[in-house]
């Protein structure tokens, strides 16, 4: 039955986890004495995630008979007659965000407890990551722009906290300070968008400014001929790369594993990253009347889907190599947004959250199993004594890869589809990168699941590799030893790390198979993502499907599937059969291999061009600006030219009255020479 939703139960969903946080951060640290231990710390926050879930589904179970929530909670001020207010906006994209973005945070808060067992900070960390909850559930519930922009820069800021949570470890300060500043730059962008917006459509509120895009979209920019609504959406898409790491803004990322497992799950996997994923699909109004604004979106998506996966072949570190997945995946989304396919990327969003979840999880455990050793090549055989990580890393892996009938499959395969079909210029491009993306994601994706759960074991020896070169490891830096001794062996992580496996586990498998009918080919995102007629990509995905289990059963004979089966096969005779075939490409491709190992040298580009330039540019302003023109010319110019008058002024102050005398006879005369002449001037 429809109806309005309880505006006071919507409220609590992001004020629980903020309540567990300032327990957790106040009551349970040194700041105030550390009153509480760490049993009522996280016991607080697992709690308000709890509530902040139980409510979320059922909230969306009210949204999917029907109900929904559009209003003000609280107007903070009114400027010029523009409202600035907090409010929420829930509706079945909301609902979804807020189911997925709980689920996966009470997963990871009860991993915690197992993985961060022994570190001292421990209360800071429960506090840390569930008051990232509250700022995501505040980001997705917004109905408006400055709250919006406010758990943008929320998410931000705990995330430049969860990297350098060790902050007595040099390369955890350098890889938050470094995700602090890239995402600076899409945030400029991001709010230029949202100014354009509001001093165009006069309004911060989404369903105002939706209601004027027709009338945005016939505006051209101040004294160009650029169009208005192109320059917006650009603006906000700028935003989301920076957030969702998109080439070029995507450096930020994998150096942020230096973080600890957990948050490398719920922030850089499940959540955070998908905020600009989220944003672009609420925005879709304004975009589906840009389409330069989608060939725009389309193309960094494509890039960033195949360029990317190709770096995470040649990682060893094992969160590195699920790092760099990420990074892929939210490519395959961002193409999906720009083929205006925005449900499907949306679907695969969800679906993508507990998959990779799952990995960074099984990652963690796989850690603590081979005491803080990150190196897949000092791994291997590794599922006998981890039984429970192994078969959910395969499932987790087989649901990455796109095989049919998991999760994957279904959102993987309809946006290749999307991007196949697609009438936006640059498509062809997109349709290649998601499709060689298929293979590519296979291979490095199995080529680290054999590395570590099969073949030889390459733990407990001598002379191994150290991955702490080249990698972080996921420990506090206090802890001396990585890897195990010779003769120890791995062993299966405590219950609370294996049952978040689990719980992850099955929505990975099933989740797709369950949802794909009403998320991306029923009415479940009616009159809340808006396609235009003129895009046919979900035109076509409409007819072409004819349930879950025949796309499944079609989805056996594809070329996709072909492609991640190579790949998996290619995997598996490259590290397990035959491992010199590595090597003989390493040395006959070494050239390729030294570009992809210094990540494209995109890091040194934005040394030498951003870095070195802005130093260069400072000090060049330095020197002109400050040290010529207002320290030479205006401060000391003034003052020498203030001594020069002063010098020429005090040679007529000899304190002599007739001196006085003749000046002031002198002025007088000059006085009644300049009236005498006027007459002859006219």
């Amino acid at each position: 039955m429809a109806g309005q939703l309880n505006p006071n139960l919507l409220l609590a969903v992001p004020l629980a986890p903020l309540a567990g946080s300032l327990v957790a951060g106040l009551l349970g640290t040194k700041f105030f004495g550390n009153i509480v231990g760490r049993k009522v710390s996280h016991s607080a926050t697992i709690l308000g995630v709890l509530v902040a879930l139980i409510i979320s589904v059922q909230t969306l179970l009210q949204v999917l008979d029907g109900a929904s929530y559009n209003g003000t909670l609280y107007t903070w001020m009114t400027v010029a007659g523009i409202k600035l207010e907090v409010g929420f906006l829930v509706d079945s994209l909301t609902a979804m965000m807020m189911c997925v973005v709980t689920f996966v945070s009470l997963m990871v808060h009860i991993y915690t407890i197992g993985y961060m067992k022994d570190d001292p900070g421990y209360n800071r960390f429960f506090a840390y990551i569930s008051l990232f909850t509250f700022s995501m559930l505040m980001l997705v519930m917004s109905n408006n722009f400055l709250q919006l922009f406010f758990g943008w820069e929320a998410v931000g800021l705990v995330s430049y906290l969860l990297i350098g949570f060790w902050y007595t470890r040099p390369t955890a300060i350098y890889a938050n300070l470094k995700a602090f500043l890239v995402n600076r730059v899409g945030d400029f962008g991001f709010i230029l968008g949202i100014g354009l917006l509001l001093a165009f459509a006069g309004s911060m509120n989404y369903a105002e400014v939706f209601a004027k895009r027709e009338a945005l979209a016939q505006l051209t920019m101040p004294g160009s001929s650029w169009m208005l609504l192109t320059v917006a959406c650009i603006c906000l898409f700028i935003g989301a790369m920076g957030k969702s790491a998109q080439f070029p803004l995507h450096v930020w990322l994998p150096d942020s594993m230096e973080g600890p497992t957990p948050i490398s799950a719920l922030i850089h996997a499940a959540t955070m990253v998908t905020a600009g994923i989220f944003m672009v699909a609420r925005m879709s109004p304004l975009f589906e009347l840009s389409e330069t604004a989608l060939s725009f979106v389309m193309i960094i998506g494509a890039i960033t889907a195949l360029f990317m996966g190709f770096l995470g072949i040649i990682q060893n570190d094992i969160k590195r190599v699920v790092a760099y997945s990420t990074l892929s995946q939210l490519g395959y989304m961002t193409v999906a947004l720009g083929a205006s396919a925005y449900s499907v990327g949306v679907f695969h969003l969800m679906t993508h959250a507990f998959f990779k979840a799952l990995l960074f999880l099984a990652a963690g455990a796989v850690i603590i199993g081979m005491h803080h050793d990150q190196d897949i090549r000092n791994m291997g055989g590794l599922r006998k004594y981890m039984p429970i990580t192994w078969i959910t890393s395969l499932l987790g892996s087989l649901a990455l890869i796109g095989t049919p009938f998991f999760s994957g499959f279904y959102s993987k395969d309809s946006i290749i589809i999307a991007a196949q079909h697609a009438n936006i210029p640059c498509a062809g491009f997109a349709y290649f990168a998601v499709m060689a993306g298929v293979f590519v994601t296979a291979f490095y994706s199995f080529r680290m699941y054999f590395l570590v759960f099969h073949g030889e074991e390459r733990f407990g020896k001598a002379h191994h590799h150290d991955a702490h070169d080249d990698h972080s490891h996921d420990e506090d830096p206090d802890e001396a030893h990585h890897g195990l001794a010779p003769g120890e062996k791995p062993h299966e992580a405590p219950w609370v790390v294996t049952l978040p496996l689990i719980l992850l586990a099955i929505p990975s498998v099933i989740i797709g198979y369950l949802t794909i009918g009403p998320m991306v080919h029923g009415d479940f995102f009616k009159n809340v993502i808006f396609v235009s007629e003129a895009h046919k990509a979900m035109e076509f995905l409409h007819e072409e499907f004819h349930g879950a289990a025949a796309m499944g059963v079609h989805g056996l004979t594809s070329l996709p599937f072909f492609l991640a089966l190579a790949g998996v096969v290619s995997a598996y005779y490259c590290y397990l059969v035959n491992p010199r075939v590595p090597a003989w490409f390493y040395h006959r491709f070494h050239a390729i291999h030294t570009l992809l190992d210094n990540k494209y040298y995109m890091d040194r580009i934005n040394e030498i061009v951003f870095a070195n330039g802005g130093r260069m540019l400072g000090r060049g302003l330095w020197n002109i600006g400050d040290r010529t023109l207002i320290d030479g010319l205006l401060v000391n110019g003034s003052a020498k030219l203030v001594g020069w008058f002063s010098s020429i002024a005090r040679t007529f102050q000899t304190g002599y009255i007739y001196h006085y005398a003749f000046t002031m006879i002198l002025g007088i005369v000059l006085y009644l020479g300049y009236l005498l002449l006027i007459p002859y001037t006219k």
